[in-house]
């Protein structure tokens, strides 16, 4: 596409300002983009909550459709659903927002669009952007909403220093800059089937990834069960899995936090795994973390250097996430480590067993703030483990798919950029108005 479109660079010095960075060949020589608010082109409303009846918000199953921001997929584009319905007379009608309309995000997917295909009653949380002109598509002013200097607009104008609003005034403030109604549609049109190949790639990933749920839950006996339901040919008559405690199979290690008011104990390279690398765990090996310590760090507390290949486990923040160590590391007081005896069990079988095992934890979590597990659990621990040959089968199949994801993953992400990229070339990016 892009070798067949015009560049600012080739055009003139009396182009004017108005047009995108590229433009579809039959717009080359198409006028400037015309530029308005927001505000002028359609009606924007904030939502509200339903108002109480007798006291109670009450729902109804023939009611009308009650959207929450629990109901959205932040990386939907439709709203077609909603949890709950609520009785039409406890509606305000201008919070009623109807297929077609357009609506932002004031919490969640801060200043984000979704066009609804249903008629609903949009919570305080939401602003609908309704009666829109017929000087815009409908497709091509979600995408110019979506586009990164209209969203860098919204954040650098939000109010709030901790959680992020937007106001109706601001929004109506926004400037819309649009050309004719043909080259609208052709770069609405353009960016849906962007659209549709990342949805597609998104199934693929979550298919990928509910047959790897499938597959441990094969590979693994059940709760209350001895033996897999699944196992590799070479394996049928190999016997039966043997109980074992946790703590005889591994060798078992904590972390500690170094003290905070000495600098020298920090900064040291080190890697520290904490809570504030909770995004790099089960992800298999972590290599890299978000605060590193110092020898003097180690020296001077109960903190421990691993050595490479051990698992790790959150007791508390994320509760149940575990890794593996790719190289020499220490953590904090909210991980347990196992060294796994090389002769006895495989670290990657345990990675596996104990992904594998996160409802388990999850269940077993207490507390009322933070939820925990306590040592004692693992201490108790007892699994179902086979022979090391088996083990390291089972980890290489489950590896594999791990890596079939991540490929997959990665995928995914370079079309997100793609479409990112192309909207930044294919909308003008004007002055911002001013307050």
């Amino acid at each position: 596409m892009s070798n067949k479109m015009k560049t600012t660079g080739e055009m003139d010095e009396s182009t004017p300002a108005l047009v995108p960075k590229l433009r579809f060949p039959e717009f080359r020589e198409a006028k400037s983009w015309d530029a308005s608010t927001l505000g002028e082109l359609s009606e924007v409303v904030r939502g509200g909550s339903p108002r109480p009846i007798d006291g109670f918000i009450t729902t109804s199953a023939d009611g009308l459709n009650w959207l929450k921001i629990s109901d959205v997929d932040k990386d939907a584009k439709y709203v077609t659903h909603t949890a709950e319905k609520v009785r039409a007379e406890a509606l305000s009608k201008t919070r009623v927002a109807n297929p077609g309309d357009l609506i932002l995000s004031n919490s969640m997917s801060f200043g984000r669009p979704y066009i609804l295909q249903i008629a609903t009653c949009i919570h305080d949380g939401w602003i609908a952007i309704t009666k829109i002109s017929k000087k815009t598509d409908r497709d091509f002013l979600y995408y110019l909403i979506s586009a990164p200097g209209s969203q860098s607009y919204l954040v650098d104008n939000a109010a709030g220093s901790g959680v992020l609003n937007l106001n109706t005034d601001t929004i109506r403030a926004l400037r819309v800059c649009f050309p004719s109604p043909p080259e609208q549609q052709k770069i609405a049109e353009c960016l849906s089937s962007v659209d549709d190949l990342v949805a597609a790639q998104a199934q693929k990933l979550d298919a990928l990834k509910t047959h790897k749920i499938g597959l441990m839950q094969q590979f693994f006996p059940r709760e209350g069960e001895t033996q897999p339901r699944v196992r590799f040919p070479e394996f049928q008559n190999a016997g039966e899995w043997m109980e074992k405690k946790l703590e005889d199979l591994a060798k078992r290690g904590s972390g500690h936090t170094p003290n905070k008011s000495y600098p020298e104990y920090y900064g040291g390279g080190i890697k520290w795994i904490s809570p504030a690398d909770s995004k790099r765990l089960d992800c298999g090996l972590i290599s890299s973390t978000t605060i590193e310590i110092s020898e003097k760090g180690v020296q001077n507390s109960s903190a421990v250097l691993h050595p490479k290949g051990t698992v790790i486990i959150s007791r508390d923040a994320g509760v149940g996430k575990s890794a593996i160590m790719s190289i020499p590391m220490a953590v904090s007081q909210h991980f347990i480590t196992w060294t796994c005896k090389s002769n006895l069990l495989s670290n990657w079988f345990l990675y596996h067993f104990l992904q594998n095992s996160k409802p388990l934890f999850e269940r077993s979590a207490t507390g009322s703030t933070i939820k925990a597990i306590g040592v004692q659990f693992f201490l108790d621990l007892v699994f179902h483990v086979p022979l090391l040959p088996e083990q390291q089968r089972i980890a290489d199949c489950l590896n594999s798919l791990d890596a079939l994801i991540t490929a997959e993953t990665q995928k995914l992400e370079a079309l997100k950029n793609h479409k990112k990229g192309l909207m930044q070339i294919l909308f003008p990016i004007p002055e911002k108005i001013e307050s």
